[in-house]
């Protein structure tokens, strides 16, 4: 019997690189015990692996590209014998590289319930995970979190903290690992307690008035069941102590409009619900452009804003002539809070560079101001938004035509022309000649920038690009006709 001591929890490469010598020197998978740093030796296991003379030394053959993928997943499983499940498939991938292409194999499903534990558990640690502030002596603002995961997913998943916090000073502690971010680069070390993060901060108070104000009884039933919510993160959250009261004010709160609502027709009592649901502020709380970008915010008139980042405002001059007006922010956007920052506006910055109209001079936007997307392992793929949240979000984007009033408004792409007409519009008939809107500004239709990011054919793309700085050129000539 063999016994392999690893150094790592979950460490890939360690494992590999030991798999490979007993792979060589032909030592089968029952012949081995594994242990990793947590584990105890057992009374007759050799203290280190003698492998030199165990056999022939022979050839390791490839494996699919699957296994490389599968593999470094399942060693954050806490299950202890992750190392040995993993080695007992690696030697039957010798004889046999279809293996993984069996889901009825008891060691493929094994590996696959494995790995998928562990994904889900790294989604807990991003949706879970809160930061405390840490002020020092010097002014020097940190931030640490506590988390107990029941997989080894500290370091598969910093990665994701580190692309949403660059600019913070961070620290995530756990039991078996901690995790650090300076600012420049990302480094491991080991595991602490709960104490070693603070139980309060500053911002804590502003975090609960925020939860207690957006909470939904509904939504909160929902996310248990799908999610799985384990009751131990709460205990990590500052929100949490707050559920109770909320659910019982929420209860308290249905009760009396069923009781209100027993009076009256359905049908009024309904309509009375939808105005509620898309009810506009007064007028007279936002007068100006200024006060508009700042109340988007806290906009809930569809429900895009409960998963983007922020909502994305409009960015340009107050009295800008050309308004440009796109479908919703991407991801770069959402992150950021600024609109066309990425792929898309740089195409679009090139364009108008090019037909001569200076972006420091326009007006640009989106017809929704949140970002709508799709969860695809670690992306966010982006999602056309639906006629409902187009017209609930076209009321911030008539506010900024009334603030900013451009002469000439360009839409990009069919999800704005939608907006803006008020109607289902197709680019290639409208394209190519202004249309005059029932407020006297001039419209311009054309695609949206992303477009010319999919067409895959390259002559195609170029063909699609020109046609693009044409309608850009139609553009810029009658704004400057009109300063003329």
């Amino acid at each position: 019997m063999h016994t392999v001591v690893l150094q790592s929890l979950n460490d890939f490469d360690e494992w590999r690189g030991q798999a490979r010598e007993l792979l060589r020197a032909g030592v089968a998978p029952d012949e081995v015990v594994w242990r990793d740093p947590k584990s105890e030796a057992g009374l007759f296991e050799q203290s280190e692996p003698d492998i030199a003379h165990a056999g022939d030394v022979r050839p390791v053959g490839a494996v699919p590209p699957a296994f490389i993928e599968l593999a470094p997943k399942v060693l954050c499983h806490s299950d202890p014998e992750r190392f040995g499940l993993l080695y007992r498939v690696l030697w039957r991938l010798q004889a046999d590289r279809a293996i993984l292409e069996v889901a009825s194999d008891p060691d493929v499903v094994r590996l696959a319930g494995m790995a998928s534990a562990v994904r889900r558990e790294s989604h807990k640690m991003k949706a879970f995970i809160r930061f405390k502030s840490i002020v020092d002596d010097t002014g020097l603002e940190r931030f640490a979190a506590w988390f107990e995961p029941d997989h080894y997913v500290v370091e598969m998943t910093a990665p994701f903290f580190e692309r949403r916090f660059t600019g913070m000073i961070w620290a995530i502690v756990t039991p078996y690992r901690s995790a650090y971010w300076d600012g420049q680069s990302l480094a491991f070390g080991e595991g602490g307690t709960r104490a070693d993060v603070p139980s309060d901060d500053a911002v804590e108070g502003d975090w609960k008035t925020y939860f207690a104000s957006i909470f939904n009884p509904a939504r909160l039933k929902v996310a248990m069941m799908k999610s799985e919510m384990a009751v131990k993160y709460w205990r990590n959250l500052p929100e949490a102590e707050l559920i109770a009261p909320l659910i019982r004010g929420a209860k308290q709160a249905e009760q009396a409009m069923i009781k209100r609502a027993a009076s009256q027709p359905p049908s009024h009592h309904l309509k009375r619900v939808e105005r509620h649901i898309i009810e506009q502020p007064e007028p007279t709380e936002i007068v100006s452009l200024a006060d508009a970008r700042a109340a988007v915010q806290g906009c809930q008139r569809c429900p895009l804003y409960e998963h983007a980042t922020q909502a994305v405002f409009g960015e340009g001059p107050g009295d800008a002539d050309i308004m440009f007006v796109g479908e919703q922010p991407g991801d770069q956007e959402d992150l950021a809070g600024k609109p066309f920052i990425g792929p898309a506006g740089k195409v679009f910055d090139a364009a108008i560079e090019v037909v001569g109209i200076d972006r420091s001079r326009v007006y640009v936007t989106n017809a929704v101001k949140h970002f709508k997307f799709e969860p695809r392992g670690k992306k966010r793929i982006h999602q056309r938004p639906d006629a409902g949240e187009v017209q609930a979000c076209k009321f911030w984007l008539n506010l900024e035509r009334a603030f900013v009033k451009p002469k000439v408004i360009v839409a990009l792409g069919a999800t704005a022309a939608q907006s803006l007409l008020g109607k289902t519009a197709t680019i290639s008939k409208l394209r190519g000649a202004p249309i005059t809107l029932e407020d006297g500004i001039v419209l311009f239709v054309t695609n949206h920038p992303s477009y010319l990011l999919r067409i895959p054919d390259r002559e195609m793309a170029k063909l699609e690009s020109a046609k693009f700085e044409a309608d850009l050129a139609l553009v810029r000539d009658y704004w400057r006709g009109l300063e003329n």
